[in-house]
């Protein structure tokens, strides 16, 4: 099922033959090198697929799916959306061998701005490790802003859309 379209990507369900495109890259140091507890191995990798391939977009659960070339259907990465208690977080990695294309950001911000007019009322917060700066520009390109570090999760913590409540719980965990 394919959830969105872009001018040169799709959002759609896993499907098996992307297995060897993600063993592939989270296999490779630089997209595997901030990334934790990613399953790596291809099995795992299979499994994880055949786990998530009838993935729905919604806040009831956890949702995964590929970012695709609109003309190949070629994964280029995957999105991984985190919805929990009125707070969307979202993890990414997209492949080595697409990187600097601009595949991340324009498939980031379709699935943000689809996601806030879905639910206008939650948060998004994203996480990333303080080191992974190509991250952290991604998404203050996207409009997040940088909330800080939280040291008991070793991530800086950067958000869009935040109320005031979130603000203060975030504020409260930053390192000063």
């Amino acid at each position: 099922m394919i959830f969105l379209e872009t001018e040169r990507l799709i959002l759609r369900n896993l499907k098996a033959e992307d297995a060897a495109i993600m063993h592939d890259y989270r296999n490779n140091e630089v997209c595997a090198k901030y990334q934790r507890g990613q399953t790596k191995d291809y099995d795992g990798i299979v499994g994880l697929v055949e786990k998530r391939k009838s993935d729905m977009f919604g806040v009831d659960a956890p949702f995964m799916f590929a970012v695709a070339l609109k003309d190949t259907d070629e994964m280029v990465g995957e999105i991984v959306v985190m919805p929990e208690d009125g707070t969307i977080s979202l993890g990414y990695t997209f492949s080595y061998r697409h990187h600097r294309k601009g595949y991340a950001y324009e498939s980031l911000s379709a699935l943000i701005n689809l996601l806030h007019k879905t639910y206008p009322t939650w948060d998004f917060i994203s996480f990333t490790e303080p080191e992974n700066i190509p991250s952290m520009n991604l998404l203050l390109k996207l409009g997040y802003n940088n909330m800080g570090y939280i040291p008991c999760m070793e991530s800086q913590v950067i958000g869009k859309w935040t109320n005031p409540a979130t603000e203060k719980e975030i504020a409260g965990a930053v390192q000063k």
